[in-house]
This record gives C-alpha cells, sequence and structure tokens, in this order.
C-alpha cells in the first residue's frame, strides 16, 4: 500500500517540501502497521528506521530527517550544521536546506510553519501541554532569529484528534481556564456530568493567531477514528493495546 500523505495548500511552496503522512505504506506489522515512524513505540527498530526512510524518499531524497524525544514542552531547538542525536524538546526552526523536520504524533498536533521569502521553516508538537506552555510561540520567536518576519510565517495545522473524540474532565478544563478565562471557548459540555469536548486544534489556531500569525490553514483531519488512516493513542487506550505507533509530518527546505 502506497504512503497517504496529506498537504496543505498554502505550504506548496517553491524550494519547500512538506507532508503530513498516515499510517500505511510502511514495513511494520500488528499494533505498528504500517508506517510507524516513533523511536519511542516498542516496534522493531529496523522497521522504524525503513519507515522513516520511506518517509524521507517521499518528502525529499537526499535530505536528513530531524526529530525530537518529544516531552510536551516549549522547548525548542534550532537545526544547524552537524545536527546530531534526539534531544529533548518540541519545536524544531532551521534556515539551512535538506534538514526535514519531523514531529510524530497519535491524537496531538503537528503543526509545520514556513516563512518563504526568509526562507526559514519551522515544526512543533502541539499537544495540549505544549500548547498551553507556549510551544508554537517558541517556533514563531526563534524563525524570527534567523530573519523570518511574523507577518509572512505560514503555519498549517495536520492530523489531530478532534473535538467530537475528545472528552476531558472538569480538572483538565480548569486548567485553561486559570490561565485565561477566555479559553472557556475551546470546551463544550459532554454528556457525562463534569466532562467536556476539548477542541484541540482550534485552541491551537487561536494561540497562533493571538501570537499574530494571520495565514493557518488547518487540514480538520481527526486521528481517532481507524478508517482515517492514523495512529492514536486514545484509541489505542480505549482497546487496551499495550502500544501504539506514531505518524510523522514533516517539512523541508530543498
Amino acid at each position: 500500500m502506497a504512503l497517504n500523505v496529506h498537504r496543505a495548500d498554502s505550504l506548496n511552496l517553491p524550494g519547500i517540501a512538506h507532508g503530513f503522512f498516515g499510517c500505511t505504506g510502511g514495513v511494520s506489522e500488528g499494533l505498528y502497521a504500517s508506517l510507524n515512524c516513533g523511536p519511542g513505540s516498542k516496534d522493531d527498530p529496523a522497521r522504524v528506521t525503513e519507515n522513516r526512510q520511506r518517509v524521507t524518499a517521499a518528502l525529499a531524497p537526499q535530505s536528513h530527517l530531524i526529530t525530537l524525544s518529544q516531552i510536551h514542552s516549549p522547548v525548542v531547538h534550532v537545526v544547524k550544521e552537524n545536527w546530531q542525536g534526539r534531544p529533548d524538546g518540541d519545536g524544531l526552526v532551521t534556515a539551512l536546506p535538506g534538514m526535514a523536520l519531523g514531529i510524530q504524533t497519535a491524537d496531538c498536533t503537528p503543526v509545520l510553519f514556513a516563512e518563504p521569502h526568509a526562507r526559514v521553516i519551522g515544526a512543533a508538537h502541539a499537544g495540549w501541554k505544549g500548547a498551553l506552555g507556549g510551544v508554537l510561540e517558541g517556533v514563531i520567536a526563534a524563525m524570527e532569529a534567523l530573519g523570518a518576519k511574523r507577518g509572512q510565517i505560514r503555519a498549517a495545522i495536520g492530523p489531530t484528534i478532534q473535538k467530537a473524540n475528545y472528552e476531558v474532565g472538569g480538572e483538565f478544563r480548569d486548567r485553561f481556564l486559570e490561565v485565561d478565562s477566555a479559553n472557556g471557548v475551546f470546551f463544550i459540555p459532554s454528556n457525562r456530568a463534569d466532562h467536556f469536548r476539548f477542541d484541540l486544534p482550534a485552541y491551537a489556531a487561536g494561540r497562533l493567531a493571538k501570537a499574530g500569525i494571520s495565514d493557518i490553514a488547518d487540514l480538520k483531519l481527526c486521528t481517532y477514528p481507524p478508517e482515517n488512516g492514523f495512529f492514536s493513542f486514545r484509541r489505542t487506550t480505549h482497546r487496551s493495546e499495550p502500544d501504539y505507533g506514531r505518524q510523522i509530518s514533516a517539512i523541508v527546505l530543498t
């Protein structure tokens, strides 16, 4: 089966390649079928390596795929020459061609950034904790430090769990209200007492807009339904499965 790649029209730019990859087209089996790109999973590392090589070939042959050990933080790294390893963090930016910035997710929100005039790109892993902590604003600031102009940055929100499938408790909602009472707009009551449906991608878009990003695309793809072709931590949890795969979203200057 071929790789399933989703793209945002606003990031289809000369000299920039990007893709939000689904879970098909890889070599992993079982719970990880088939394009599992997560080194943090319990999948066969050789299969994960092959999957990542397939992603790189589909994105931009000869590029170098870079990912982080994601920790749901606001930590952002600037990718320079001689980059090595997978440090802790949740945001990446670069102005170097050939460095593919990758974000691994299984419900959290992947956000890809591009400033085409300055030729600066970025990527963020924006789960609720990272988004609340400021990872999106951190990527924007790091891009500016490399010469990007905030008003010209484009952002695209990839496959993420949608409101209909993201039920949370009252304590979760309270964390957001304590930061800003206006965050209540991202929650609606669910059919259980003191439970709510949380709109994570809308919250991410709201943070981006508040930070001065006007060009925001949202693919509105939900990771939870299995027929959509994505890995999902919440679906795995509801099925009582022991582990789960991670899809990848990536962007590169070609």
